[in-house]
């Protein structure tokens, strides 16, 4: 079994999960581009679903002191419909296809943020809703959203511990309404699977320390280092996937 196990994988893993939970975007946004190296696309969806039920559970756990159940109701709700959208039609996407855009959303999300650093959102329903949607809907067909839904939720000012349990609420319901439409699409797989204990360790470890790491470092410094790192991760993912054509 651990023959067929990646551990440098499973180490960016942990990375990606510290670095999400300290920057503010979510793991995902890491680790689903770093997972192109290693699986093809469908298996990375498939991958990422069950790595963030596992991550997102452990959220709540440590940051429970409350939710924001309007926001959960009108950025939870619309998140959970589109992700079930955006799921459906991967499978009928070409997975290159996908990989660009993924690589495209990257840079262009981290460049918004690096040149527009004061950038918000106006906090009202209807952003909430049209960010929920959003979020989710990029959930579903590249795997991630979480930096999408964060940006929405920014908006509503909300207390640091409150707004990162709220988001893992959201995103567990976002996760575990994804993971039935992998499962059906056949990306949750025993090559998957395997991993599956893995990651559930590193869910809950990478949070711990991030959490940790939150009381020593100003989110404001790591979550522009983070960007750096969104950028560069999306440069080298539309990179990759020009060379692997013209090759």
């Amino acid at each position: 079994m651990f023959r067929d196990v990646s551990f440098i994988f499973l180490l960016l893993a942990l990375l990606a999960e510290i670095i999400g939970t300290v920057g503010g975007f979510g793991s995902s946004v890491f680790f689903v581009p770093i997972g192109n190296f290693y699986f093809d696309f469908y298996t990375v969806l498939g991958l990422v679903s069950v790595f963030h039920l596992a991550s997102n559970l452990s959220k709540i756990f440590l940051f429970r002191k409350g939710l924001n159940k309007r926001l959960l109701v009108s950025i939870g709700i619309p998140s959970v419909i589109f992700v079930i959208l955006g799921g459906l039609l991967t499978k009928w996407v070409e997975s290159t296809f996908l990989e660009i855009i993924l690589g495209v959303f990257l840079v262009g999300f981290s460049l918004l943020f690096l040149i527009k650093r004061k950038l918000v959102v106006p906090a009202n329903n209807k952003n909430a809703v049209i960010g929920g949607s959003l979020s989710g809907f990029s959930a579903g067909l590249l795997g991630t959203g979480g930096a999408i839904r964060g940006l929405t939720m920014a908006a509503f000012n909300l207390e640091k511990s409150i707004f990162i349990a709220t988001s893992a609420f959201i995103d567990f319901m976002i996760d575990f309404s994804r993971a039935v439409v992998y499962y059906n699409n056949g990306y949750i797989n025993q090559k998957v699977l395997i991993y599956v204990p893995f990651l559930v360790v590193i869910g809950i470890t990478g949070t711990w320390l991030g959490k940790k790491i939150l009381n020593y470092i100003p989110q404001d410094k790591f979550r522009r280092l983070s960007l750096f790192f969104v950028l560069i991760i999306g440069t080298v993912t539309i990179v990759k996937i020009a060379v692997d054509q013209w090759l």
